[in-house]
């Protein structure tokens, strides 16, 4: 459900915002008006874009780890290392950045967004090219932080000839960013292995978001769906999988930055990018017809934060149009808000 489609809702008590309470100092509060009337969408694009960033870094950083190590003879990491890691990623994604931009920090979220909850096509487009943004920074710093490390393997595999049978494999340096195949993979099994994973953590995102499911609260909202990306990484990484394009794509666009047009991945970089956007919204449409129930009652922890949520736009539309009709009557508002709320204190 989205918020924007919500009735509204009379509150039993009066919200108190935290500006109303604890006021910013000049400089910020210049710019929160600036940002309210013209640079929401920069905003909301480095949202997305830092999102990203955490989920891409946090899981790169521990491939790195065993890939190299693996190579070395060394156990610096572990495929469970990999799937908890990015899982605790997507967590802080979640937790730092989605009360900023709604959190989607995955193009096929935000196409399936799109076309099921009528999120702004040119909205959609701003936040996909930041969150492949986000990834694509991570990615690189990741090679900046290993790069030492990560020519001292490539320069002991080509000494022992091992170079081009390893190096563009998930055994292989260009495996820590772009995604590969080990040899004769079955590319019909490894479309199947995307597919169903990625449909599957659609299915349990639009669970979570789904404010009648009794079952889910928004604080367990983002562990749900971090160990739901961990579990599909711990049981099916090893057969292929990218699961999220904006870590697909980014990662192979570092590997080609890096190492030149042999990273490309062939035929696969296809199914790693493309193949979860379709999965990911069948499990969307999939909950929406089968699972979904409009009659159903909204908890009352998802009302608090939808109450919450219209409370905060309507305050800020708010003092839009005060700052626009009377600037000094702001700050006689915001006085009188801080009297209420001191007194009720």
């Amino acid at each position: 459900m989205s918020i924007d489609t919500v009735q509204p809702i009379s509150h039993s008590s009066k919200f108190v915002h935290l500006g109303d309470v604890a006021p910013r100092p000049a400089p910020f509060q210049a710019w929160e008006r600036f940002r309210r009337r013209q640079a929401h969408w920069a905003v909301e694009m480095i949202a997305e874009g830092l999102g990203v960033f955490f989920y891409v870094f946090a899981g790169v950083g521990p491939t790195a780890g065993f890939v190299l190590g693996s190579i070395a003879g060394e156990e610096l990491s572990s495929v469970f290392q990999i799937g908890l890691s990015y899982a605790i990623g997507i967590v802080l994604a979640l937790v730092v950045c989605s009360a900023t931009s709604g959190g989607h920090f995955n193009p096929a979220i935000t196409i399936a967004f799109t076309i099921t909850k009528g999120f702004p096509k040119l909205k959609a487009v701003r936040y996909i090219l930041a969150q492949l943004i986000g990834g694509y920074i991570a990615c690189m710093l990741v090679y900046v932080q290993y790069k030492n490390l990560i020519d001292q393997v490539i320069a002991a595999l080509k000494a022992s000839g091992k170079y081009d049978a390893i190096m563009f494999t998930p055994q292989g340096p260009g495996g820590i960013f772009g995604l590969y195949l080990l040899p004769h993979s079955n590319l019909g099994q490894v479309f199947l292995n995307e597919f169903l994973c990625t449909f599957i953590i659609g299915v349990v995102i639009w669970a979570v978001l789904d404010p009648t499911n009794i079952m889910v609260s928004p604080i367990a909202g983002p562990w749900i769906v971090a160990l739901t990306y961990a579990t599909v990484i711990w049981g099916y990484s090893p057969v292929g999988l990218a699961a999220n394009a904006a870590r697909d794509l980014p990662g192979r666009l570092a590997a080609l930055t890096i190492w030149g047009r042999a990273a490309s991945g062939g035929t696969y970089a296809a199914i790693a990018a493309l193949t979860n956007i379709p999965a990911t919204l069948l499990g969307a449409l999939f909950y929406e017809f089968i699972l979904a129930d409009p009659s159903r009652v909204i908890t009352a922890t998802n009302l608090e934060v939808i109450a919450s949520h219209k409370a905060t736009e309507e305050h800020s539309q708010g003092l839009m149009g005060m700052r626009h009709s009377n600037p000094s009557s702001v700050s006689s508002a915001d006085e009188k808000t801080r009297e209420d709320v001191s007194e009720r204190a």
